[in-house]
């Protein structure tokens, strides 16, 4: 065999010489020569022949049938080996290739990576395409580059990599890896450029299937070049994964902390029913204990009276007593004196012992009311396999309802197996005997069996009734009802009494014990296993039960421990009655000298050791510090809120000021001997602050009690209690033990912030983590960090500069101190600690995050500095406001986090402007006005404010919050819809509201105004309310908005001047419109509470949008409106006759056909209607305009000038560019007599040569036509000119007429020019301060392209003379304002003129000492 064995070698060796090239017969002379060789598939069975090769480096062999890897101890030059597709099971035999650097081993049936420990210089390992389950091995190639594990079957990653720092290439793909967290592994690996998880040559990972799987990645490992083949080199694809990881990390941040709210709200509400539970005995206890002491104020009063004798204590006397009844002794001794005495005693220890009864149902631990019961299967309803996992998961509530129509409403349970699988045993029992009669040979159905253990909160059980059917109607008041086994052995019939007996144990009695429990709502039943079990037992079914007493859960104690029974409180009701009943007293409520001294009975203060005061009314003990003699004060159940009148009482030992209201200690010092305090049943609350004042002023007390207060860190209390006040014996009323104290002190020094601290709890990490986690980066770095401060170089000081990660979490810190050294610290936490401020992070300039959560903090003072700060949490404390200064400084906080605190206002955030997430859910913030000091945080994203007052108070809060804030995407956790935009914006857009107006201001004094400027800011409703804060207000300037009716501006008291141009105006009140035909955002509107747009409900019959004079008036205050281009069409619908005191109406601009609707406007002295559509006056048009002093019709349409005799004080009328034709039209104007100037300039008439001398000569007081003053010697020449006319031809020519100003050609209007002009005060404020002429000629002629078009800037008007800003210029700096000041002011009107190119142009200007304007915004 062994010769066999020698020629197969010899075999193998040839053939590798041969695929080399190589000489079998000078092998030994070519062999050490050789470097590389190569064999391909042939099928070679082993490595052989190695020996002849000592300065091999590269062996090559694909396609063989190796095993096993050997001779290459003879090898120790080799560098790069390939033994490929062969057959290879295991990774053996390279021990002493120590220069190997490239190992490819792919192909094979390697199940373990192993033995490769000593190849120190390995590079590149390819084991592709085996069978590997589990990385390993790989701990000391710390010089692997390159790894190819592709086509295995890893389902793990986990820390394997970790020494693999130089890992470059590495190649997972076709294997099993399923989760995220397992590639996340991979960051550790500093240099990874190059990454396959999902080759296109092998099967995808499961991982790589998974949304956002390259994100991960890229995410986790930015260094990488490739990923999956793909290049990923590019900076903008790193960034846009690290945004979206960012956007994943805040929405589950988002929705971590909506669950959490969700829990603290759960958790809220058991504390709530818990203090209902609590009250009953809590009342109890103030009761019993306010009459103890009243009972011992009596009997110290009669013992100092002699009444009863106080030679001895009460202890001692009460055994005498006691001793003297069970003796019988009826003696001389058992007086009256004894007999008052006894019954004090009596009466007191049984106050006491009711006193411990309650503290007993106080104290109680409601786990004992959680049991472990058996679900009772009904056997009729088989349970299969699937129902069990869904009671598992959602309780018993589908299976309950699927049963509830045949069984009673509730769920059975017990604790007694019997109970639970009789019904099931004897139903298949039942089942088993009707199919035996066709088949014998059945197996005993029984044998396998379900049980379903559940935890029950039993709560209030009462018995059951045998009569009544268990239902919750029933048992009012009662969580659960049980019924005791021996009461269903009653209810069965003898049959059945027969079965049950007979399974009973002869020697055991425990029916008493066995129940049934109804438990009424489902959700307090827990399932929480599923046990399948099988019968084994050979003995009897009659007998399978016999032994099971072992296993039952004991029946809770049957005298309803736990609960409150009537047969307590008439218990206590018998205590208070005995005798002797405690007498009413009158209440102290004020203490004077008078008083201390009768109720001490002494005559001077001096004399005073014991003052007792219990049971009064006080809420102040001032001058008692003047009792420097007083040894023993009780202040208990009074008014107190602080004792700080207790000072500088040398001799105070015993101080009694339980049961008052107490939520401060500050002020009490001095009371160096004092030995006994008691303070229960006060509000204190601040562990920190209380426990400092103590160990200064009263550090020598010996007993304290500091119970039934509201503490905020109960859980550490007393040892912090202890460890300070080192003289204490008794705590709360239990002696302190010598461990206890040893405990506190322990407490007490690690407490503090030492070095030991420091150097456990911080880490030197560089840069911040790439995880994907919701915790502060201080907790995930020293949870994953091994980066720890060398414990050798603590002793030196070189260590405190390298901490950039201090986590200082639950260490019972009252105070931040020494870290005045850590100056490069940049992630700290210091939550669930008792510290009351912030402080001793002034050094500490490079910190970037800091959290304080579940500590007692009250202001933000201290992190001012911080400027580097980006994230901060201080959820869980007691802040109150948000300091301004504070927040001005942090430029680049973008997290802050502020939930569960007192906070009232957020205007401390006005300047946080780098903030992406705020979160400030429950606190108190109540006005809707707080979200206007957000509206300049413009990188907001996430805010939470649920649990405040707003969210309740505030209607259609959420659509409130997103339309002043729109850059939000998530709100209270519920991401910011587009739905919800465009509602907010339908409800909310458009809304002149006083916030609106206080945010402008800087304040909400509103009565200081006189002006209300807001033009050109889409505005659609006005809603300030209450009106009255705008008394003030005059003048109202909103034009170029959105208005289609006056909205909430009617309300405003005393406006005079209302600018309303450029807006949708239809009416002075909307009309009233069917509910089915309002639009959407109509609808919308009427739910906003509001007197605008959309609020005319039938009830507010003053508002009603109907039309005719009879409608009530409104805005009696207003002389001065301007409506022009607002596209009216009919001025009847406007309801301006409502307008009762209107004088000067501007309707320029609009689609005005008739005129019509003014009949109520009878004050009316100037009337704009230029550039309308007006084509006829009817004879209502002017009716009643008696009192019109100015008419505007230019670029109207009108060719008749009829019924014009209503207007007997008309002075003025611009008719300018009509289509008047005929002379005889302008005939007419003689009815209007008092006219003093008159425009028709661009008429067709005008054409006519001879219409100018008719007006002058027809209009006997006409001053100004057609802007040019009308001369004596012109009316003279009019009349002669006329006369000549009946006789004489006329003329063709217009110079032929001799009249001086008269055109050579009226095809070319003069051109007028308009410079500086400054409206008058009373007109110029309306159209704001950039309100201007410019200095332009314009071609007067009409041109019919621009004749509709109207501009949109309100403030600019140009100047030419066919459009309606010309008029506009023109009329109110000559005409309409004039007009307006004279009026006003009770004096005569100024004449007004067009300007002529021959005009002075300073003809008209404002005086340079013109008052000033007033206060406007």
């Amino acid at each position: 065999m062994i010769q066999s064995h020698n020629q197969n070698t010899e075999e193998i060796i040839k053939e590798l010489c041969t695929s080399n090239g190589l000489s079998y017969e000078k092998i030994d002379q070519e062999g050490p020569e050789t470097s590389t060789l190569e064999m391909f598939f042939s099928g070679y069975p082993m490595i052989a022949g190695m020996p002849f090769f000592p300065n091999l480096t590269t062996l090559t062999l694909v396609g063989q049938s190796i095993q096993k890897i050997s001779d290459l101890e003879y090898c120790p030059l080799l560098k790069n080996l390939w033994i490929a597709e062969c057959c290879l099971t295991k990774i053996d035999g390279l021990q002493h290739c120590t220069n190997l650097e490239k190992l490819y081993l792919y192909y094979n049936e390697i199940s373990t990576i192993e033995n490769l420990e000593t190849l120190m210089k390995l590079e590149i390992i390819w084991l592709n395409n085996n069978q590997i389950k589990e990385i390993q091995g790989l701990h000391t190639l710390q010089n692997l580059k390159e790894l190819n594990l592709a086509g295995n079957l890893i389902r793990k990653i986990g820390i394997c990599f970790d020494p693999n720092e130089q890992l470059e290439r590495l190649n997972l793909s076709g294997n099993r890896i399923c989760s995220f967290k397992e590639l996340s592994n991979l960051a550790s690996l500093p240099h990874l450029k190059d990454l396959s998880l999902n080759d296109p040559q092998y099967d995808p990972n499961p991982v790589c299937l998974l949304c956002n799987y390259a994100t991960h990645v890229l995410y986790h490992m930015p260094q990488l070049q490739r990923l999956d083949t793909y290049n990923v080199s590019q900076k903008q694809i790193k960034v846009l994964a690290e945004a979206t990881v960012m956007k994943k990390i805040m929405y589950y941040n988002m929705r971590v902390k909506s669950v959490h709210r969700q829990l603290n709200e759960e958790l809220e509400k058991l504390k709530e029913r818990k203090c209902k539970l609590q009250k009953l005995p809590e009342d109890r206890i103030k009761l019993f204990n306010c009459n103890i002491k009243h009972l011992e104020h009596e009997l110290t009063e009669l013992q100092t009276s002699g009444k009863i004798q106080n030679n001895k204590s009460i202890k001692s006397k009460r055994l005498e007593i006691e001793k003297s009844i069970e003796d019988g002794e009826n003696t001389d001794e058992a007086s009256e004196e004894s007999s008052l005495e006894r019954k004090f005693l009596l009466k007191l220890d049984a106050l006491r012992e009711r006193i411990t009864f309650w503290n007993r149902k106080l104290d109680e631990n409601y786990r004992k009311m959680l049991e472990c019961l058996f679900y009772v299967f009904d056997p009729d309803l088989p349970v299969k396999k699937k129902q069990l996992l869904q009671v598992l998961e959602d309780g018993f509530q589908a299976i309950e309802e699927h049963k509830l129509s045949r069984r009673e409403e509730a769920v059975l349970l017990s604790n007694s197996l019997s109970i639970c699988e009789c019904p099931r045993i004897e139903f298949l029992q039942q089942q088993m005997k009707d199919e035996r009669k066709n088949n014998n040979d059945l197996e005993e159905p029984f044998i396998h069996g379900k049980l379903i253990i559940a935890k029950v909160f039993l709560g209030h059980s009462v018995p059951a009734c045998e009569k009544d059917p268990i239902s919750q109607v029933n048992y009012p008041g009662a969580n659960s009802v049980f019924r005791p086994r021996k009461h269903l052995l009653s209810d069965t019939s003898a049959a059945n009494d027969e079965t049950y007996s007979s399974m009973e144990h002869r020697n055991c009695d425990c029916r008493h014990r066995q129940c049934e429990w109804f438990v009424f709502d489902h959700e307090l039943v827990l399932p929480e296993y599923v046990v399948e079990f099988e019968y084994t037992t050979l003995v009897k079914v009659q007998s399978l039960f016999s032994t099971l007493s072992n296993v039952i859960v004991e029946e809770r104690k049957k005298n309803t421990e736990g609960f409150i029974l009537s047969s307590d409180l008439q218990c206590d009701d018998e205590v208070m009655s005995m005798e002797p009943t405690v007498k009413a007293r009158p209440k102290i409520v004020c203490l004077d000298e008078k008083t201390v001294l009768s109720v001490a009975k002494a005559n001077i203060y001096s004399q005073i050791t014991v003052l007792n005061l219990h049971g009064n009314s006080l809420s102040k003990l001032r001058d008692i510090s003047k009792l420097t003699g007083l040894r023993k004060l009780i202040v208990s159940f009074n008014e107190f809120t602080s004792l700080d009148d207790v000072y500088h009482m040398p001799n105070l030992e015993y101080f009694d000021a339980s049961h008052n209201h107490v939520i401060t200690l500050e002020g009490i010092r001095g009371l160096s001997r004092l030995k006994y305090l008691d303070l229960s049943w006060n509000q204190l609350k601040k562990t920190g602050e209380e426990i400092n004042v103590l160990h200064k002023h009263t550090s020598n007390v010996l007993s304290l009690d500091i119970r039934h207060n509201p503490w905020h860190k109960p859980a550490s209390l007393r040892l912090s209690v202890i460890g300070r006040l080192k003289a204490l014996t008794h705590l709360d009323g239990v002696q302190i033990t010598e461990e206890e104290a040893a405990a506190a002190l322990c407490f007490i020094a690690g407490s503090k912030i030492s070095q030991a601290s420091l150097l456990e709890h911080s880490r030197t990490d560089e840069a911040r983590p790439r995880v994907l986690s919701v915790h502060p980066y201080a907790k995930i770095l020293t949870q994953i960090s091994k980066n720890k401060v060398d414990s050798q170089t603590h002793f030196n000081s070189s260590w405190y500069p390298r901490i950039t990660v201090l986590d200082l979490d639950g260490q019972h810190l009252s105070k931040i101190a020494n870290l005045e050294k850590l100056e490069n610290l940049r992630w700290a936490s210091f939550s669930n600690n008792n510290l009351t401020k912030i402080e001793g992070l002034e050094s500490c300039l490079n910190l970037e995050e800091l959290t304080l959560d579940g500590n007692c903090i009250s202001n933000l003072e201290g992190i001012s500095k911080l400027t580097k700060l980006t994230r901060l949490s201080v959820n869980n404390n007691h802040l109150t406001t948000l300091e301004r200064r504070v927040f001005e400084n942090l430029s680049h906080l973008h997290y802050l986090s502020l939930e569960s605190n007192r906070i009232t206002s957020l205007v401390g955030l006005q300047k946080a402007y780098a903030l992406i997430e705020l979160y400030i859910s429950n606190n108190y913030v109540s006005t809707y006005q707080e979200i206007y000091h957000l509206k300049g945080l413009n990188n907001l994203v996430m805010l939470d404010m649920y649990g405040n007052l707003i969210v309740w108070k505030q209607d259609n809060y959420r659509l409130f919050v997103i339309f002043h804030l729109p850059s939000l995407k998530a709100l209270d956790g519920t991401a910011v819809e587009t739905a919800d935009i465009e509602s907010a914006k339908d409800l909310f857009g458009g809304r002149l509201t006083c916030d609106m107006i206080a945010e402008r201001l800087g304040h909400s004094d509103f009565t200081k105004m006189h002006e209300l400027n807001w033009t050109t800011s889409t505005i659609r409703t006005v809603d300030l309310v209450p009106a009255d804060q705008f008394r003030n207000v005059c003048n109202v300037n909103l034009q170029n908005n959105n208005l289609t009716s006056f909205s909430g501006l009617i309300l405003l008291p005393n406006v005079k001047i209302l600018c309303l141009n450029y807006n949708h105006i239809e009416s002075v009140l909307p009309r009233q419109k069917p509910q089915n035909h309002l639009t959407n955002r109509q609808q919308l509107y009427q739910k906003v509470t509001s007197s605008g747009y959309g609020q005319q409900g039938p009830s507010k019959v003053s508002r009603d949008a109907g039309f005719g004079e009879n409608l009530p008036p409104i805005m009696q205050s207003l002389e001065v409106l301007h409506l022009g281009y607002n596209g009216i069409s009919n001025l009847a619908q406007l309801q301006l006759s409502r307008l009762k005191n209107l004088k000067l109406l501007f309707l320029q601009g609009n689609e005005i056909s008739q005129i019509e609707g003014l009949e109520g406007l009878q004050l009316l002295q100037e009337l704009v209607l230029d550039h309308n559509r007006v084509k006829t006056i009817t004879e209502g048009s002017f009716a009643r305009q008696t009192s019109l002093l100015a008419l505007h019709l230019e670029e109207n349409r009108l060719r008749e000038l009829n019924n014009l005799q209503p207007l007997v004080k008309l002075q003025k009328l611009f008719l300018g560019f009509n289509k008047i034709q005929e002379l005889s039209e302008l005939e007419k104007l003689e009815v209007v007599s008092s006219l003093k100037e008159l425009s028709i300039y661009g008429n067709p008439v005008t054409r006519k040569m001879s219409h100018r001398p008719l007006l002058v000569f027809r209009l006997p007081n006409l001053q100004v036509l057609d802007g040019i003053t009308v001369s004596t010697e012109e009316r003279a020449r009019a009349e002669l000119h006329l006369i000549e006319q009946q006789g004489i031809p006329v003329t063709n020519s217009p110079m032929d007429c001799g009249f001086p100003g008269l055109p050579i050609t009226f095809s070319k209007h003069p051109p007028m020019r308009v410079t500086n002009v400054n409206l008058l005060e009373g007109i110029n404020h309306l159209f704001g301060s950039d309100l201007m002429f410019p200095h332009v000629f314009e071609d007067p002629l009409l041109n019919e392209a621009n004749k509709h078009k109207k501009s949109k800037n309100p403030g600019m008007v140009t100047n030419n003379p066919r459009s309606i800003h010309a008029e506009i210029a023109l009329r109110q700096v000559k005409g309409a304002t004039a007009n307006l000041l004279n009026q006003l002011t009770q004096s005569g009107t100024t004449r007004t003129a067009f300007v002529h190119q021959n005009s002075r142009e300073n003809d008209g200007r404002m005086p340079a000492n013109s008052p000033s304007r007033p206060n406007r915004m």
